[in-house]
């Protein structure tokens, strides 16, 4: 799979020559690239043609919207994660179960893709900085708010490292996630809270 060179600053923006997007087609689009790497087809062997046939378009649709699959992918990569969940304010422990819960929930669609497009990820800096300022940033930047407004009203520390502490929150869940280090954390039905407990634990005020 080739590098992401020509790509715009945010993933998933169309082109905007061309007739106007049809909302059902780009939805189509999106499901079909999610259905066949869910079905086993690699990213390197994923095809425009192979896309188009299961949206039910020509390759010539695709092409208005996206420069190529590079970037058809990093948009299907953005509607498989969705927006990042927002805290409700009610305590810190509160918002962050309520931020770490989203990855803890057990999406198998999410289970079995994400895999499958992590490589280019790690293969691509251009794929690795997309990645970072439109997912997986944003998501830490809603968590770090959590912790100044805890060290704000006296519930954490106020020499608290955040990045640190957002790093110990996040890792493990995204280790057991991604990976199942340890099978046995599987049956572990308050694995989010009890992470959450054990950091605060060492944080708090």
């Amino acid at each position: 799979m080739t590098e992401l060179a020509e790509l715009p600053a945010t993933p998933g923006a169309a082109r905007t020559q061309g007739r106007p997007r049809s909302s059902r087609a780009h939805e189509a689009i999106l499901e079909a690239v999610l259905d066949l790497i869910e079905e086993g087809t690699t990213v390197e062997a994923l095809s425009m043609e192979a896309i188009a046939a299961r949206a039910g378009v020509g390759k010539a649709t695709i092409y208005r919207r996206w420069a190529g699959k590079d970037e058809l992918l990093l948009e299907t990569l953005v509607k498989l994660k969705g927006p990042p969940t927002q805290p409700v304010g009610d305590s810190v422990r509160a918002d962050l179960i309520r931020l770490l819960s989203v990855v803890g929930q057990k999406d198998q669609r999410a289970v079995r893709v994400m895999p499958c497009l992590m490589p280019e990820v790690s293969r691509s800096p251009e794929a690795y900085r997309i990645w970072q300022e439109a997912i997986t940033e944003p998501r830490r930047e809603v968590m770090r708010e959590v912790l100044r407004r805890g060290i704000a009203i006296g519930e954490l520390r106020a020499d608290l490292d955040i990045e640190v502490t957002v790093s110990m929150l996040i890792s493990p869940l995204l280790l057991h996630r991604m990976v199942r280090w340890n099978p046995r954390l599987d049956e572990v039905d308050d694995l989010t809270e009890q992470i959450v407990d054990v950091v605060l634990r060492g944080v708090a005020a």
